[in-house]
């Protein structure tokens, strides 16, 4: 137990917690950009599975790395733009909506796969994104090794993260986010179109979300298997909640679960088997559930999240 406690100070330790927290970066910020927006995404768990399988699929049969992010954001605003269609200008419920989205995107990713790839016993590899290895980011002590140990991917994720949240606070794009998520009515009545924003913020959402899919296929292992995304986007909705639709907040909360992810794979290690270790692999999600039912009390929900608006109505 000592062993494991110690390994909370190693670099080791946080190359892993940040590898683990980057898809749940990229699911994190494209939630908060739909919830901000006033539109509740639950298809996060499917679009991250279409991300992944497309983008893995485009490199598997020969585009190039990049290539692939692209294809997936592609797959995940169209599955956002899917989303918003139904739940932005027809006004349908967003659970409801949200929910098939995710059995629509998983369901069709694995169809895909096996019509592409028929004879295939065990997911075929590509060769993925490596750690980033940069000597200058080396040097800087601690947190140095712990960058230079991820792929630019992980780098993508953060600085997407700084740039939502300029974005969403620092420009009037931003401020028209904000406004239609808290009150349309207004947001209109000042020249603002609340259904072309909510839709334009649910797509880019999407794409967001999509390429922490691709992450996982391209960049953390290098093949697309079933039940992949292993309920991270649920997590991603949690962590919005967690972080107050604040990206800082959420950013540290997504971290925060890494940590506790790569902590418990460690305290099995420490353990040996005198604790069964689906004791170990709940650790995480109960310390999230715990952290999210004391920081939501707090919560400034958006307004007008959920809430479907009809233009000229008051």
């Amino acid at each position: 137990m000592i062993e494991a406690l110690d390994m909370l100070a190693t670099v080791a330790f946080w190359i892993a917690a940040l590898r683990i927290a980057t898809p749940l970066i990229f699911g994190v910020i494209g939630e908060l950009v739909c919830e901000r927006a006033g539109v509740l995404n639950l298809g996060i768990e499917g679009i991250m599975t279409a991300g992944a399988m497309a983008g893995w699929m485009s490199v598997y049969f020969g585009a190039d790395l990049w290539t692939g992010v692209a294809v997936a954001a592609l797959v995940g605003a169209s599955l956002g733009l899917l989303h918003a269609l139904l739940t932005v200008v027809l006004g349908r419920s967003q659970h409801v909506t949200g929910i098939g989205i995710t059995l629509f995107a998983s369901s069709g990713s694995y169809f895909v796969y096996r019509m592409m790839l028929p004879d295939v016993s065990s997911p075929p590899r590509i060769e993925p994104f490596q750690p980033v290895g940069w000597a200058w980011l080396e040097a800087i002590p601690f947190i140095g090794p712990i960058l230079a140990g991820q792929t630019v991917l992980t780098f993508l994720a953060l600085g997407l993260a700084a740039l939502v949240s300029f974005v969403l606070w620092k420009t009037p794009a931003g401020l028209a986010v904000r406004a239609v998520g808290e009150n349309p009515a207004a947001a209109e009545a000042q020249g603002i179109d609340p259904t072309r924003v909510r839709i334009l913020a649910v797509v880019a959402g999407s794409a967001i979300m999509a390429i922490g899919g691709a992450f996982l296929t391209m960049s953390a292992f290098n093949a697309f298997f079933f039940e992949m995304i292993a309920g991270r986007g649920w997590i991603a909705l949690a962590l919005v909640v967690f972080g107050s639709w604040m990206p800082g907040k959420a950013v540290l909360g997504a971290i925060l679960f890494g940590a506790f992810d790569a902590f418990q794979v460690r305290l099995q290690q420490a353990m040996g088997g005198a604790i069964p270790h689906q004791i170990f692999l709940m650790l995480p999600y109960v310390l999230s559930i715990v952290a999210l039912v004391v920081v939501s009390r707090r919560a400034a929900v958006p307004k007008a999240l959920m809430i479907p608006y009809v233009k000229g109505q008051r």
